[in-house]
């Protein structure tokens, strides 16, 4: 007969690598059913929610002797490079999740980058959260995800993102950009985060979104809005949501956008850029969809409508500049 505590240990360590076959970089909709069915248990399900907590924080875990000597002596019975040292049994249950879900990743240094999730530049990302929710990333972008027992947190550090998000009402889904907070209970709302401001556009739903700063109220979002946020306000208005999400489908559309933010928008998917000489045209409004990544297709139009002159940069890169009159 199964004790009780083998049971617990067992759930345990399944529930690690599920939490680790989970944050790999490709999880197909089978892997999240058969999540799914094997967290339809109640054991596996407690298990679960206890491995999210551990992993709430990995910081924590690198200052635990315990735990970091569990791990050290897991490695070191996997790698065959010796005998297995006692851990104390008091840490055992914890130190057996983090063991555990370090070797399914390849050890410590999983550990440290578990629920980081980062996109290159002109590189897009679909990541599938335990919960049933998903994150799109956007080029260049980077987010942070703590899930524990009552709050489901998103940091995004730099980029942007397409957020759908399952519902659970017990449990907020929170998304946190610089000093901005957006909190969603299941909905889809995409935020992107620069130097200059936070912006979020709601697809559907209703989210809450709390700026940075004292006496600045929260404002709630209904579908169809975005909210702008810096350092000096919060605009609020009606955008049309299928171009402001067009990355998702590897679009840039451009409505009466000035000339120096759409080549900015442009080489936020490049690695060699465009270089927009200071021009009086700087302002001229650029209307078009343009794929991303397409640099050859921009620059072609761009100098053909506005009579630019280009010329090819160092590293790859090409300037546009107004053509000088003979």
């Amino acid at each position: 007969m199964t004790s009780p505590t083998i049971r617990v240990e067992t759930a345990e360590t399944e529930a690690a690598a599920w939490h680790a076959r989970l944050g790999a970089r490709n999880v197909s909709t089978g892997t999240i059913e058969e999540f799914f069915a094997w967290r339809a248990e109640p054991a596996n399900a407690a298990a679960y929610r206890r491995v999210e907590k551990v992993w709430a924080d990995t910081g924590k875990l690198a200052d635990d002797p315990a735990i970091m000597e569990a791990l050290e002596a897991a490695m070191s019975r996997k790698a065959g490079t010796g005998r297995s040292r006692a851990v104390p049994r008091g840490v055992l249950g914890l130190a057996a999740v983090g063991a555990a879900a370090a070797l399914a990743m390849g050890g410590w240094a999983w550990m440290q980058s578990r629920t980081v999730f980062v996109t290159g530049v002109g590189e897009q990302r679909v990541v599938q959260l335990a919960d049933g929710s998903s994150i799109r990333l956007d080029t260049g972008s980077r987010v942070r995800v703590r899930f524990a027992g009552d709050q489901r947190l998103v940091d995004l550090e730099r980029g942007q993102a397409l957020f759908t998000v399952a519902h659970d009402r017990a449990r907020p889904f929170v998304v946190q950009a610089g000093g901005t907070q957006v909190t969603a209970v299941g909905t889809v709302f995409d935020v992107r985060r620069d130097a200059a401001a936070v912006s979020v556009t709601l697809v559907s739903g209703v989210v809450d979104v709390a700026p940075a700063g004292e006496g600045r109220a929260v404002q709630r979002m209904v579908a169809g809005q975005r909210t702008r946020v810096t350092a000096g306000e919060v605009a609020v208005r009606s955008v049309d949501v299928q171009a402001e999400t067009s990355w998702t489908d590897g679009r840039i559309v451009f409505r009466d956008t000035p000339l120096r933010l759409a080549v900015a928008e442009v080489n936020r998917y490049l690695t060699a850029k465009i270089e927009l000489e200071a021009t009086s045209l700087d302002a001229v409004p650029v209307n078009g969809v343009f794929r991303t990544g397409d640099r050859d297709a921009f620059v072609s139009t761009a100098s053909q409508v506005f009579e630019l002159e280009v010329t090819p940069g160092p590293d790859g890169t090409v300037r546009l500049s107004e053509r000088k009159n003979n």
